[in-house]
């Protein structure tokens, strides 16, 4: 069959290798730069991680919305001019995770998704010939002390019981894993099944050209819409013409609730405003990427410097980005890492924010479409967009190709609100 795959980030990149693998013709839709900077894959922490099967929305989280509102430089912020467009998506988002029950729930329908990404993502790269940008050492993450750890027993308790495992590490045994850590972090466990995509941008710059060397035709151009007739799909609509196929995925991003609802599914879609800061010489070398549990972000070496990504803002897709939030990040940097050198030039630092696509419950679309089972759903994947990635090329591929899924799509139904 011929496959327009809409979106040349991760899902999409993933997709169309495997698409290809299984003898289909596709075509790529992307108006920007596969891996470029307009892309939530390039920002990505990149982290590889098995073990985020815990989602944003916790029990008792509704009591600190108004502390969302008042800073906007916390890590989860809700821009005010923004609050009437969110409020729907954030009552979902409030009711997603406000059991122990609802936590563990999601956890359990994310955990086959993420499981053995880093080794799913070690094959896609070694085909693509960059198979040194992905690793497999493990990540820290790093508390104050252990009473830190203890009170977050509900996420560690909903990994424990999907078969995450850890090793938790006293003070000493911190200093020598890490002695680049200040020190006022007493404790830590190392998770080691999780890995790390050291550069996300060109890792998928590599997927889609290898795709494009497999066979894809590669479009510069944005995808509108569908035309559908009897419930069976026709063409993918793009800015500038008609592309006639057999099937479509809808793996845009952030952008992708517009092409889902002329597809038949009205989705709680919403671009989480990510952030992230790369500095260059940062005079520190890292044995391990770090999760500090007092930042909520990922810190990690990339080629290009050490990466500290993370935060949420709820500005939608066409407000400015807020660059003090950077700021934010860079005086956290410091305060993980004392070894940074005081005074950095803004040479020495780059800033960026993206957009992930995010549905309240931290569970992405991931099946049919309801209006044209010609369309797949693949999008909002929210914060484990990458790790999901592979897993997700995989399942696409399955969908397409009238195999039997390899995981259960139930959780990830468009219907499920």
């Amino acid at each position: 069959m011929h496959v327009v795959v809409i979106g040349a980030g991760i899902v999409g990149a993933a997709s169309a290798l495997e698409l290809l693998r299984d003898g289909h013709q596709v075509t790529i839709v992307e108006p920007g730069d596969p891996g470029g900077e307009q892309a939530a894959s390039y920002g990505n922490g990149t982290l590889l991680n098995p073990s985020s099967i815990i989602p944003m929305s916790a029990p008792g989280i509704w009591k600190k919305v108004p502390s969302y509102l008042a800073d906007p430089l916390g890590p989860l912020a809700i821009r005010w001019s923004y609050l009437p467009r969110v409020l729907p998506w954030l009552r979902r988002f409030l009711a997603a995770g406000s059991t122990p029950a609802k936590v563990g729930a999601i956890g359990k329908a994310l955990r086959p998704l993420l499981a053995e990404a880093p080794e799913r993502h070690r094959l896609l790269a070694e085909e693509a010939g960059v198979g040194d940008l992905i690793t497999k050492q493990g990540v820290l993450f790093a508390f104050p002390d252990r009473a830190a750890f203890e009170a977050e027993a509900l996420s560690w308790k909903v990994r424990a019981e999907n078969g995450v495992k850890w090793l938790e590490l006293d003070e000493d045994e911190l200093r020598q894993r890490e002695p680049s850590l200040d020190r006022h972090y007493t404790f830590a466990v190392l998770v080691e099944e999780n890995g790390q995509c050291r550069d996300p941008g060109a890792y998928v710059a590599a997927l889609v050209r290898h795709a494009a060397e497999q066979g894809a035709a590669v479009r510069r151009v944005r995808a509108t819409g569908f035309r559908i007739e009897n419930r069976q799909l026709r063409s993918v609509t793009t800015q500038g013409d008609e592309i006639p196929c057999d099937r479509a995925v809808i793996a845009a991003g952030a952008w992708s609730k517009v092409l889902a609802r002329q597809a038949g599914d009205n989705v709680p879609l919403e671009t989480e405003r990510g952030y992230h800061i790369v500095v260059r010489d940062p005079g520190i070398e890292p044995r391990y990427p770090v999760m500090p549990s007092d930042g909520k972000m990922g810190c990690a070496m990339t080629p290009q410097g050490l990466r500290l990504g993370g935060q949420v803002e709820l500005a939608g897709l066409e407000a400015d980005p807020n660059w003090q939030r950077a700021d934010v990040l860079l005086k956290f940097a410091r305060k993980v890492y004392p070894g940074i050198p005081q005074g950095l030039s803004l040479d020495n630092v780059k800033v960026w924010m993206g957009h992930r696509p995010s549905m309240p419950d931290g569970l992405p679309c991931l099946g049919p479409a309801s209006g044209c089972p010609d369309v797949v759903h693949a999008f909002g994947h929210g914060h484990v967009g990458l790790t999901a990635g592979a897993t997700t090329g995989l399942v696409v591929a399955d969908i397409v190709s009238g195999r039997k899924p390899r995981i259960d799509l139930a959780p990830y139904s468009p219907r499920r609100f």
